[in-house]
């Protein structure tokens, strides 16, 4: 596996404009005010050819509310699980007791620690960061990460901690039967592969409904900061699993609002990147609150994500601290504002506990097979025949060739003598799923007109 370089910091010290800027793109998200970067975040860097994986932490505070603690303990575990780390440290302000307590726990990590002073926006300032020196942890690195300056030199640096790193290794090889110097290149290898063919599963859901805890759940693993604060997750999260069906991808995204009622520039961020995991998704986890039923709102994400032709899984999430009564009327509430839906699967689940989430897996398996579905030409052209021999397309249309030409989901072209009205497609649609057991997965369909 590549190796971990962890960003680790007190709040605003600008360690996500710090990954940006290694990037080279807009990754996490940037705002000018503490507490916007909660949960861990991996991204793939590179430099001069060497690969590694940047891990970008919440703000660590010695003192805060339980949420703090919570980011706070996200960062440590960053640390143990990093091969090296920078740690980000406001020049302009200078140290604080926030920075003393994160160098205290650095003291102790079995890795090496790069002091990055940042916000050296001129070299007038580079007088201001020898006092980091007293931190303990080695020369300060001067760099400002909004404008770019020395952020070449950082990264020669940490590629040079991370080969020493890798020679040491190899010169005191691990006891076993020989084959593990070569290991870490292989894992490597093969978690790129897995990664690309991995099937994707995203969360969604409106603040607060528990995507973060069955997140969690699903996963193994306390990845996502979970609090009762509505808006703690900022940022799209995911996380590569093994399961029974093969390597999974799982999605955790911000809880989605109307735009009418976003109010700052980091919720905005959010909801462009949740929105951009539903359209790379292969499966959608539909999270609604039991305890407050099926809004307009759910029924707004559901709409967003049937349009990017994504299968939904509907998560009644919270089951448990609902009444026998409450539970009737959920289920009709439903059926009457998310009956646009092909039929989706609906689950009954309390996150917090586990009970019912096992049911989950084999309805993330039939999705997964529907949605790969191929099917032979010839069958194709026998529904389609047979559905027009029941009902003919109207003013003389007419399909004379039909092919499935992609899976993910399943695609197909149907070759027409005229414009087929949309109620014609939708009854061609409904045929080939009933005939080839689709299920709810999307269909795609495509219209091309040859004139006779």
């Amino acid at each position: 596996m590549s190796p971990v370089v962890a960003v680790v910091g007190r709040p605003n010290v600008g360690k996500s404009t710090l990954v940006n800027r290694i990037l080279g793109r807009r990754e996490a998200i940037v705002e000018e005010r503490p507490g916007v970067t909660r949960d861990r975040k991996a991204v793939q860097a590179e430099w001069q050819g060497r690969r590694f994986t940047l891990l970008d932490t919440g703000g660590w505070s010695a003192s805060g509310d339980e949420l703090d603690a919570k980011v706070s303990a996200q960062a440590e575990r960053a640390v143990r699980e990093a091969d090296a780390v920078l740690f980000v440290v406001d020049a302009s302000v200078g140290l604080t007791a926030d920075d003393e307590q994160v160098a205290r726990v650095l003291y102790s990590a079995d890795v090496p620690v790069l002091v990055v002073a940042n916000k050296v926006d001129h070299p007038s300032g580079a007088d201001s960061v020898w006092e980091l020196l007293g931190l303990g942890l080695g020369a300060p690195h001067q760099v400002s990460a909004l404008h770019g300056r020395g952020t070449g030199d950082l990264l020669e640096e940490i590629v040079a901690r991370l080969d020493e790193a890798d020679e040491e290794r190899r010169s005191d090889p691990p006891i076993g039967d020989g084959t593990e110097s070569t290991a870490g290149g292989q894992a490597g290898s093969g978690l790129a592969e897995a990664a690309a063919e991995a099937f994707s599963v995203v969360l969604v859901g409106r603040p607060n409904a528990g995507k973060s805890t069955l997140f969690n759940r699903l996963i193994g693993e306390e990845r996502a900061i979970v609090h009762d604060l509505p808006g703690t997750t900022r940022d799209a999260i995911d996380t590569l699993i093994e399961t029974e069906q093969g390597p999974v991808r799982f999605i955790d995204t911000a809880g989605m609002r109307r735009r009418a009622r976003i109010d700052s520039g980091t919720e905005y961020y959010s909801l462009v990147r949740a929105l951009r995991a539903v359209d790379s998704a292969d499966v959608a986890l539909l999270v609604i609150d039991s305890t407050v039923g099926v809004t307009h709102q759910d029924q707004r994400l559901a709409e967003r994500v049937d349009a990017a032709g994504c299968p939904i899984v509907v998560l009644l999430n919270k089951w448990d601290l609902v009444g026998t009564e409450a539970r009737l009327d959920l289920g009709e509430a439903v059926n009457d504002r998310l009956g646009f839906l092909a039929s989706p699967p609906v689950l009954r689940i309390s996150a917090l506990s586990g009970k019912g989430v096992t049911r989950l897996w084999p309805s993330l398996s039939e999705a997964v097979a529907e949605y790969r579905t191929r099917i032979p030409t010839r069958r194709v052209n026998d529904v389609v025949r047979a559905a027009q021999a029941a009902q003919a397309a109207p003013a003389g249309a007419r399909i004379l060739y039909a092919t499935q030409v992609a899976t993910d989901p399943p695609t197909f072209t149907l070759f027409a003598n005229r414009t087929l009205p949309r109620t014609y497609l939708r009854y061609i649609e409904r045929k080939l799923r009933e005939s080839f057991d689709l299920g709810t997965t999307a269909i795609k369909m495509r219209v091309r007109r040859r004139d006779e």
